[in-house]
């Protein structure tokens, strides 16, 4: 078994989970890349002080999650901590939602941590430890108009953080969500210019990357199972 604790940071080709994978990187974490891009990946990989596990795969795939969890076990024996980043967002009045869409909105952003958090429960079981922290938004308590359905995956991930909790507290296992607002991403710019959202109004992965970080440390103090609610500025 690996020394080094280890972190699997999904959605870690940019934004948020590439914010996240420095900073637990400088706070002598292994950090497991996940993504679908591998050159997003390595380039995430190049600005981390500290070992990394580059792994192209896709999250919304069950099969690829089992084989994930599988190979980060024979490489390191052990996962300390579930960071899940990855998401999908898509302006789209309710008139224009497709049944394609909204599989796709709950897929990657309430079944992919679903399905991880089932896939590494067995090793946080043995282990009797592990965090697991979800990133929602400012959305699921807060929508903005057209946001319905990634609204509706993201307050069904703070529940399911909270169940998480509740199961976890026998284990030794946490969880918490962590629901920021505008945050300075390739996704948020793919919807809004900075006309619409200017730079200054927004906060910046590091940020956000920073309360999440503290939570896995243990360096902040989070309420078992909450949803951290973080505003634009």
């Amino acid at each position: 078994m690996s020394d080094l604790k280890v972190a699997i940071i999904t959605g870690a080709g940019s934004g948020i989970g590439r914010a996240v994978a420095v900073q637990l990187g400088g706070e002598g974490y292994c950090v497991v890349l996940v993504s679908r891009g591998r050159d997003r990946l390595e380039a995430t990989a190049e600005l981390v002080d500290g070992e990394t596990f580059v792994y192209p795969a896709d999250v919304t795939d069950t099969d690829a999650v089992t084989t994930l969890i599988e190979d980060v076990l024979a490489s390191f024996g052990r996962i300390d901590a579930l960071v899940n980043v990855a998401g999908y967002a898509e302006l789209l009045p309710i008139e224009r939602v497709t049944a394609e869409h909204w599989r796709k909105t709950i897929d990657v952003n309430l079944s992919a941590p679903v399905i991880l958090t089932a896939a590494a429960w067995p090793t946080f079981k043995k282990q009797q430890a592990g965090i697991v922290v979800n990133v929602s938004s400012l959305a699921s308590v807060d929508p903005f108009p057209g946001f319905a359905t990634y609204a509706a995956a993201k307050i069904g991930l703070n529940m399911f953080t909270n169940c998480t909790a509740q199961e976890g507290k026998a284990l030794g296992v946490k969880a918490v969500a962590v629901a920021p607002g505008a945050v300075e991403t390739p996704m948020l710019r793919a919807m809004f210019n900075e006309q619409m959202i200017p730079v200054e109004k927004t906060l910046s992965p590091a940020e956000v990357a920073e309360v999440i970080c503290g939570c896995v440390t243990g360096k902040r103090e989070f309420e078992n199972g909450e949803t951290i609610v973080l505003p634009s500025p």
